[in-house]
């Protein structure tokens, strides 16, 4: 069995092309790929819709035209994730058009509910007497599943923890999607990288990171196989098309092959964008970006990677505007799990009131 996993698809400055299904421009040799492999699973990151019913957040609210869904099944995709931080952009009505037009082009999905228990559903692909458990969860970012209202499916360290011990009792191969890590940093936090160990420790035969918008490092562990950031697929945007302004990040990705037969094993394809539409990576090109890959990934063992986090961290300015006598305080409050309780019981994000039941 071959599975093919895309990473992130959102639709910006290519939407004329899918409103008019011009699927080939948009994907050109890599539809091939997808036709030829047995499921192939994307990160659809915004809602389907025509309504204009935006939610309230910081940042954007992201949709795509009706036609995306009908583009995405001529194209090869017969499954997508939900589990992200806009599929919930444009609320109720947002994602009821989405569901109904994956519906009406059988598309599956997985990673959204009608409440917070729903949402913990699996993707379950069967072949040839082989079972596969897809397991899709996002971090906490306005488009999350609560216990009275619908989302996203949201990760929990215990949650989902559980959730893969009983998939791999019950299936073969377990295969988590996890939407998080920084945007545009090639190197986990030490809390993601802990968090992949223990889903691989409690079955998981691979996770993949989504969400950074850039390649980021890979790593074996325990018999499992661990990319920390996929980077986009299909998310094409003018404004980094510069690569000053991390242009080489946001254009470039990898797509994941999954062969599976008495045992998986694993492949990355590196695809590029190319004027409105995506490719895959040329010789010269896919050889670059898989080295500099095996570079970054070198850094998991020797200990580098926490320098580079640490360095991309102290570079970013948002996180620094705590005033400096309540800064001991407020780092307090995250450090300590009780004062986290506390802290976020009091001071909701817009998601705790958006759309209710």
């Amino acid at each position: 069995m071959k599975i093919i996993i895309g990473g992130d698809v959102s639709i910006k400055d290519s939407k004329k092309l899918f409103e008019e299904c011009k699927g080939n421009e948009l994907f050109s040799d890599i539809v091939d790929i997808f036709k030829n492999s047995n499921r192939t699973i994307v990160n659809l990151e915004c809602a389907v819709t025509d309504k204009d019913t935006p939610i309230k957040k910081i940042g954007p609210n992201l949709k795509a035209p009706l036609s995306t869904i009908k583009t995405l099944k001529d194209v090869g995709v017969t499954d997508v994730c939900l589990s992200n931080n806009h599929i919930f952009d444009y609320g109720k009505a947002g994602i009821k058009d989405t569901l109904e037009l994956l519906e009406k082009y059988q598309i599956n999905h997985t990673g959204f509910g009608k409440n917070e228990d729903d949402s913990r559903k699996n993707l379950i692909i069967t072949d040839s007497g082989i079972k596969i458990a897809v397991i899709a969860v996002c971090e906490h970012e306005y488009s999350y599943a609560l216990p009275n209202r619908m989302g996203a499916r949201p990760y929990d360290p215990y949650d989902t923890n559980d959730d893969i011990d009983k998939a791999k009792m019950e299936n073969d191969y377990v295969i988590v999607i996890y939407h998080g890590g920084k945007e545009e940093c090639r190197y986990p936090s030490p809390r993601l990288l802990k968090a992949c160990r223990s889903m691989v420790k409690h079955g998981a035969d691979v996770v993949l990171c989504q969400h950074s918008h850039c390649i980021g490092c890979y790593e074996e562990y325990m018999g499992g196989h661990i990319l920390y950031g996929q980077g986009n697929f299909h998310f094409v945007c003018k404004e980094y098309e510069n690569p000053k302004d991390n242009g080489e990040m946001w254009n470039t990705g990898l797509l994941v092959e999954i062969l599976i037969d008495k045992s998986l094993a694993i492949r990355f394809i590196p695809c590029v964008v190319d004027g409105l539409g995506i490719r895959l990576a040329k010789h010269e090109e896919a050889k670059r970006l898989l080295n500099e890959l095996n570079e970054r990934s070198k850094s998991l063992k020797d200990g580098a990677w926490e320098k580079h986090w640490r360095e991309f961290a102290l570079s970013q300015d948002r996180y620094k505007v705590i005033p400096d006598e309540l800064k001991e305080e407020i780092a307090h409050f995250f450090d300590c799990e009780s004062h986290t309780d506390a802290f976020k019981e009091i001071n909701k994000t817009y998601n705790a009131t958006n759309e209710i039941d």
